[in-house]
């Protein structure tokens, strides 16, 4: 029997020690978020404040498109929120932040864009400050949209102009999450960029997609074949994530959707950008879920 132990007994102790091992790692991936609690975020939200947001052309009789937007931010400020009341007071160090390109004329939306701009840290967090954020963003935000709707002058969407010149300096600081929320449609336009490089574009319309003929069953061959996209821009962006909601598709062409969506996907992929998700317009209860779990990282 003690030689059957001695020789048994060795076995037994590495089989042990690989479980308990195997079982640490289990407990690593369960326990160890790729971002964890304690990072800091910079959250930006960028927002396209082009004709997509008016009543008159792209009326919805379910929720109107600017009030989906506003759903989408109150999402956002709740998981920010969420992220500094998980973190003990001298580990906050956060920001939060809105965007506009190109600028609005208007004086009073860039007041108030300017007052969104808000950071956190150990000497001014407070309950009461932590308890405000989320208010202070949605009447703050809808001020905006009323101001835009009521000016009704739309200038466009230079998405990839921002992408271009100002996401790299406004977007992206050192030592922290930086996560970029963009509110649009899909489509791009603004008259002072227009850009094109063959089949590649600094826009996108539904003329353009019709044009290049991405209105068929095979758009995607198409579009892959002939090298079809927005003009790559040579920026490293491997340090922002990026969520993408709002995608509304015209309705002439039952592709469209896809289309839009390879778009981005590819251009996002060429700029190095690991973590990104687009989604279609949907009511903010059914985003409100896809929001946080993007933010808080709830994989």
């Amino acid at each position: 029997m003690k030689n059957i132990l001695q020789k048994v007994l060795p076995s037994l102790v590495l089989i042990l020690f690989l479980s308990c091992k195997e079982e640490n790692k289990n407990g690593e991936k369960e326990t160890v978020h790729k971002n964890p609690v304690s990072e800091n975020y910079n959250i930006s939200i960028l927002l396209d404040l082009s004709d997509r947001i008016s009543l008159k052309k792209n009326p919805n009789s379910t929720m109107e498109y600017y009030q989906r937007d506003l759903g989408y931010i109150k999402s956002v400020s709740e998981a920010f929120t969420q992220h500094l009341k998980s973190k003990r007071i001298r580990q906050i160090d956060d920001k939060m932040q809105l965007f506009f390109n190109p600028e609005p004329e208007s004086p009073e939306i860039n007041s108030i864009a300017n007052e969104l701009k808000i950071k956190v840290d150990k000497d001014n967090a407070s309950k009461d400050l932590l308890n405000s954020i989320s208010g202070n963003y949605a009447s703050k935000t809808a001020k905006i949209y009323d101001s835009a709707i009521k000016d009704d002058n739309y200038i466009g969407s230079d998405i990839w102009n921002f992408f271009d010149s100002k996401v790299q300096d406004q977007c992206i600081d050192k030592g922290y999450r930086n996560i970029l929320v963009i509110l649009t449609d899909g489509y791009m336009f603004y008259e002072g960029t227009q850009i094109k490089n063959g089949t590649l574009s600094s826009y996108l319309t539904p003329q353009l997609i019709k044009q290049n003929g991405l209105n068929t069953n095979d758009w995607q061959k198409k579009f892959e074949s002939e090298n079809f996209g927005f003009i790559k821009i040579d920026n490293d962006l491997s340090n922002l994530e990026v969520l993408v909601l709002g995608i509304n598709p015209g309705k002439n062409n039952p592709y469209e959707e896809k289309v839009i969506k390879a778009y981005w996907s590819k251009w996002l992929t060429e700029m190095n950008i690991k973590h990104f998700e687009i989604k279609s317009a949907d009511l903010p209860s059914n985003t409100d879920k896809i929001i946080k779990d993007f933010i808080l990282n709830k994989e």
